[in-house]
C-alpha cells in the first residue's frame, strides 16, 4: 500500500488543486508543495526501511487488474536497488520544481496540477511490475509535459512541445511491438517473471525485439541521432519543466534499457554491447563538441546532457556490475547537478531576461549568490573530485575499461572537453568585464529560491562525499543480471 500512496499522492494533490475556487487559485502552489513534500518524506522513509543487501523487489503490491483471455494484467508495483534511488530523485526534484515555480501567476491551478500529474507518471514508470502498467505510465507523462511546455513555455513553445510528443510516440510504437512479442512468447506481462524467462520461437527474432525496445528508450535517454527534440524542449520550457525533464524524464530511458532490455534479454544485450559502447562514446564526444558551439545557456546545458547520457550508455554497454552501478549513479548525479544548472539559469534569466551568452558577462558583481550557485553547479558538472559527477565517471570508466578501452579513452576526452565548455561558459557569463546594462540587476532572492538552491547543493555534496549511501543500495540489484549474463 505504501507504493500506491507514494505514486498517487501527487495526483491527489492535483485533484485538490483543480477543485480550488478561482478566488483561491494562488493557493495551488501551497497544495502542490504540501503534496510533493509528503511524497518526498514517504520516499525517504521507504529508502531507510529498504533492505540494502537484498537484490529482489521489495514493498511489492500485486492485484488482479484485467483478464484478457489467458493473460492476467496486474496492478503491480515494487522497488529494488535500481528503481528506489530514482524514485527518491523524482520526489526530491518534484519539490524543487514546485518551489522554483512559486512565481507562476498565469493559470496556477492547471500548472501545478500538471506538475503533480507529471510526478505520478514518472514514479509509476520506476515502480511498475507489469508491462502494460509500465507502458501506460510511460505514455501518461506526455499529456502534462505537452501542456507545461506549450502553455507556459517561451519561443517556439508549441513546436517544441509537439516535437517532444511526436518523438516519444514514435519511439513508444517500436517499444510496444517489443513488449507484445515478449508477452505473447512468455504468456505474461509480469516484468519480474519475464526477467527469469527463456524465450524461444518468438514471432520475430529476439535481436529485432531488443532493437525495438531500445529505440523507444533511446529516444528518451536520448542518444545521437535521436536527441534533436531535447535542445528545443529545454530552450522553450519553463525552468521547473527543464528541471524535471533533465532530472528525471531522461532517466526513464536509461532505466528502461537496464530494467527491460538488459534484465529480460541479457544474451541479446551482450551481443549489442559493442554498439552501446560505440554509440555512447559518440554521444559523449558529439554532445561535447556541439555544446562548444552553443550561444544559448539552456541549449548548452541540453547538449551537455546528451554528452553525459552517453556515459550512461557506455556503462550499460560494458555489462559489468561496476560499470552498470556507475551508469545508475551517473543518472542520479546528472539529475541533481543539471537540475541546479537549470535553476541557476532560470534565476539569471528572470533578472536579465536573456539567455544569450554574448549579452551576459560580469554578473558576479551584481549577482554574487546566483554566481556562486552557477559556479558550483558548473564545477560539479565537469566532474570535480569529491562531487558525484566525478564518482560516476570514474566508476563507469573503471567498469568499462577492460572491455572497451577505446570507448573509455574517447569518453575521457569528452570529459576534458566538458571542462573546457563549462569553464568557458562561466568566464563569458558571470566573470569578465562588467557590462553597463546590468548595473541595476541584483540577486533579490526569495526564500523559495534560497530553499531550492541550498537543497540541490546539499544533495550534490551528500552524493559526492558519501556515495555509499546510494551505491550500497544499487549494487545488489545487478547481481541477478550479472549472474544471467555469466550463465
Amino acid at each position: 500500500m505504501e507504493l500506491t500512496i507514494l505514486t498517487f499522492l501527487p495526483t491527489a494533490a492535483a485533484a485538490v488543486i483543480m477543485v480550488l475556487p478561482e478566488r483561491l487559485e494562488q493557493r495551488a502552489r501551497w497544495v502542490a508543495l504540501a503534496g510533493s513534500l509528503a511524497t518526498l518524506v514517504l520516499s525517504i522513509v521507504l529508502f531507510f526501511q529498504f533492505d540494502h543487501g537484498a537484490s529482489g523487489f521489495q514493498f511489492t503490491e500485486r492485484r488482479k487488474w484485467v483478464d484478457i483471455g489467458s493473460f492476467n494484467l496486474q496492478y503491480g508495483l515494487g522497488v529494488d536497488g535500481l528503481s528506489l534511488p530514482l524514485v527518491v530523485l523524482t520526489t526530491f526534484l518534484t519539490v524543487a520544481s514546485t518551489l522554483v515555480s512559486f512565481s507562476i501567476t498565469m493559470r496556477p491551478r492547471l500548472y501545478f496540477a500538471m506538475l503533480m500529474l507529471l510526478s505520478t507518471s514518472v514514479l509509476g514508470v520506476f515502480m511498475s511490475l507489469d508491462f502494460i502498467l509500465f507502458f501506460l505510465f510511460w505514455e501518461l507523462e506526455l499529456f502534462p509535459m505537452f501542456l507545461l511546455i506549450s502553455i507556459w513555455g517561451s519561443g517556439r513553445k508549441e513546436y517544441s512541445a509537439t516535437k517532444f510528443v511526436l518523438y516519444t510516440i514514435a519511439g513508444s510504437a517500436f517499444m510496444l511491438v517489443g513488449i507484445l512479442v515478449l508477452a505473447f512468447s512468455a504468456n505474461t506481462f509480469d516484468i519480474e517473471v519475464l526477467g527469469r524467462s527463456n524465450f524461444v520461437d518468438t514471432i520475430i527474432p529476439l535481436r529485432w525485439v531488443f532493437l525495438f525496445l531500445f529505440i523507444g528508450f533511446a529516444v528518451k535517454l536520448p542518444i545521437v541521432p535521436l536527441h534533436t527534440w531535447l535542445p528545443d524542449a529545454h530552450s522553450d520550457a519553463p525552468t521547473a519543466v527543464s528541471v524535471m525533464l533533465a532530472g528525471v524524464l531522461l532517466k526513464m530511458g536509461g532505466y528502461g534499457i537496464i530494467r527491460i532490455g538488459v534484465t529480460i534479454l541479457p544474451g541479446v544485450a551482450d551481443d549489442y554491447g559493442i554498439w552501446f559502447a560505440a554509440i555512447g562514446a559518440i554521444s559523449i564526444l558529439y554532445g561535447a563538441f556541439v555544446t562548444l558551439r552553443q550561444t544559448d545557456l539552456k541549449r548548452l546545458i541540453a547538449y551537455s546532457s546528451v554528452s553525459h547520457m552517453g556515459l550512461v550508455l557506455l556503462g550499460i554497454g560494458a555489462l559489468g556490475k561496476t560499470s552498470m552501478i556507475g551508469a545508475t549513479y551517473q543518472m542520479l548525479a546528472h539529475g541533481v547537478i543539471t537540475g541546479l544548472l537549470f535553476v541557476m539559469v532560470g534565476l539569471m534569466y528572470e533578472r536579465t531576461h536573456t539567455r544569450e551568452i554574448a549579452r551576459l558577462g560580469g554578473l558576479a558583481r551584481q549577482m554574487p549568490l546566483i554566481t556562486a550557485g552557477m559556479v558550483f553547479a558548473g564545477f560539479a558538472s565537469l566532474g570535480l573530485p569529491a562531487l558525484p559527477g566525478f564518482i560516476a565517471e570514474v566508476t563507469v570508466f573503471l567498469g568499462s575499461f577492460q572491455k572497451y578501452e577505446w570507448a573509455v579513452l574517447m569518453g575521457i576526452f569528452g570529459v576534458v572537453l566538458s571542462a573546457g565548455y563549462i569553464l568557458w561558459t562561466l568566464q563569458r557569463t558571470v566573470f569578465g568585464p562588467v557590462r553597463a546594462e546590468w548595473d541595476s540587476v541584483t540577486d533579490q532572492n526569495t526564500w523559495w529560491e534560497h530553499s531550492v538552491v541550498l537543497g540541490l547543493v546539499a544533495a550534490i555534496i551528500l552524493l559526492g562525499v558519501y556515495p555509499a549511501l546510494m551505491m550500497d543500495v544499487i549494487g545488489p540489484a545487478f547481481d541477478p543480471i550479472v549472474a544471467r549474463l555469466g550463465s
